[in-house]
């Protein structure tokens, strides 16, 4: 199946000015990696205009090699050190007040990259201490005790993504698991944090599916939701199914409310971390 050339409302501006300028020189000056560049996120040039990023931490490189996503999978160097006292730094330097910080998954470490995580978060805190955090985390292989080791650091919102629905999660997830990430997710919204989830769509799911797999997060305890558009990054990756209009984000933004979601984001150009 070949799909169309990418419609209209999926085009986007390339943004540049001193704004766009002030936040790529701090994250080099920092020596900082982001989700907007090593994702290839079609939104970036709109956050970096407006002196946002999503940071990504522990490395460029991630232990899994999921089908839709374009960060790199060679093998990971050891953890920085110094990483988050530069994160925070950058944080500061940006007057950040919401700050969204992923990472990669580090499944050749001891601890997954739990503890690196709880340090982040601890510094960001202590060097902005008005600042909000969101935190994208991978899944711990469902370890409870790492996951408690990021929420003892309290994050304000615990965000960690589906991705896709059950049918699809070895295609398009490959190590990951539909079960382990709904038991993460479960395990922060049992201690009361605010959690998120997301969903990318045009990977091949049919309605019945995405309607399973919301009704599994908000069963979960998710009360925020972000569904957006899924592009290939490069022809190695999974293919797109389908262009989704905005017209049916609509109506599944309008069906997430209705079983219970508080917040849903559901637009073509959504993305986990995006216009916070």
């Amino acid at each position: 199946m070949q799909i169309k050339r990418k419609p209209e409302w999926l085009k986007v501006d390339l943004k540049s000015g001193s704004s766009y300028n002030f936040t790529s020189k701090i994250l080099s000056d920092f020596s900082l990696t982001t989700v907007c560049t090593s994702a290839k996120c079609p939104n970036r040039g709109d956050c970096w205009a407006r002196k946002s990023a999503a940071f990504m931490i522990l490395g460029k490189n991630c232990t899994r090699a999921c089908r839709f996503c374009a960060v790199d999978h060679s093998t990971p160097l050891a953890p920085d050190p110094q990483e988050a006292e530069r994160l925070a730094a950058a944080v500061r330097a940006l007057g950040l007040k919401y700050v969204t910080i992923t990472s990669v998954t580090r499944d050749d470490l001891p601890d997954f990259g739990a503890a690196h995580w709880a340090g982040v978060i601890r510094e960001v805190k202590r060097q902005n201490s008005d600042s909000k955090i969101e935190v994208l985390v991978p899944d711990f292989c469902g370890e409870t005790a790492l996951i408690d080791l990021v929420l003892n650091e309290k994050p304000d919102v615990f965000n960690h993504n589906l991705e896709t629905v059950r049918e699809l999660q070895k295609p398009i997830r490959g190590k990951a698991d539909y079960e382990t990430s709904l038991k993460v997710l479960a395990h922060a919204a049992a201690k009361n944090f605010r959690v998120k989830s997301g969903l990318m769509l045009g990977l091949g799911e049919r309605g019945s599916q995405i309607k399973e797999a919301l009704s599994d997060l908000r069963s979960a305890g998710v009360k925020i939701l972000s569904l957006g558009q899924y592009i290939s990054p490069s022809p190695k990756h999974a293919p797109i199914d389908r262009w989704v209009s905005p017209e049916e984000f609509k109506d599944w933004k309008a069906f997430a409310l209705s079983i219970g979601f508080e917040e849903v984001e559901s637009a073509p150009l959504v993305r986990s971390s995006y216009r916070h």
